[in-house]
């Protein structure tokens, strides 16, 4: 079997290398531009798992029989801002924002949130859509807090403003071993290899 990631973030792609790699599963895993690139896709809709199914869908239209496509959606979410950014967390500050935008519109919003209601959580949804069509999604979260001032130099993202729960450290302040033990897509990626060793027997 051969397993394409549907994403152009390096990072999620290391991510999602290391935790197949440690699996050792027999698939060879393959980034979009083995079939081409990744096609353009609008992340327009109002779920997680809404845009993390098109992008899948999309790269498994160019499939090889014995394909599988996996995409990610996901992003942190703040309880006092009612879920926001949610899937709107890569783009939160507008659309060409940076990381570091992103970011700091996310604590700007939460100035005026107390200590103890800054809870929030980082969602990950993995879809995966083989070359028949069939359609599998895999959820992850993980659930803390978000702090004021950003911590590490680890992570990307929201990482260092996000202290999981029954943790003192941000998860920019872990190694990427320590993150993947508790982070969001950690979480769904191993429920997917569990899935996947099943197919594969």
């Amino acid at each position: 079997m051969r397993l394409y990631l549907a994403t152009s973030n390096p990072h999620k792609i290391q991510e999602l290398h290391a935790l197949l790699a440690e699996a050792g599963l027999d698939i060879e895993v393959h980034t979009a531009e083995a079939l081409g690139g990744m096609p353009e896709v609008v992340e327009d809709q109002d779920s997680f798992t809404g845009n993390a199914l098109k992008k899948a869908r999309a790269l498994a239209a160019l499939l090889p029989a014995d394909g599988l496509a996996l995409a990610d959606d996901s992003g942190i979410c703040a309880v006092a801002l009612d879920h926001a950014p949610g899937v709107y967390s890569a783009r939160y500050a507008g659309e060409n924002a940076s990381d570091l935008d992103n970011l700091y519109k996310l604590l700007d919003e939460l100035d005026s949130v107390q200590d103890l209601d800054r809870a929030g959580y980082f969602a990950c949804h993995l879809a995966s859509v083989d070359a028949s069509g069939e359609e599998t999604v895999f959820v992850g979260e993980c659930h803390g807090n978000i702090i004021r001032k950003p911590r590490g130099e680890n992570g990307f993202g929201y990482d260092p403003v996000f202290v999981p729960l029954g943790h003192e450290r941000t998860t920019a302040e872990m190694s990427q071993e320590e993150k993947a033990e508790l982070s969001h897509r950690g979480i769904a990626t191993r429920k997917f290899i569990a899935w996947l060793k099943e197919r594969l027997m």
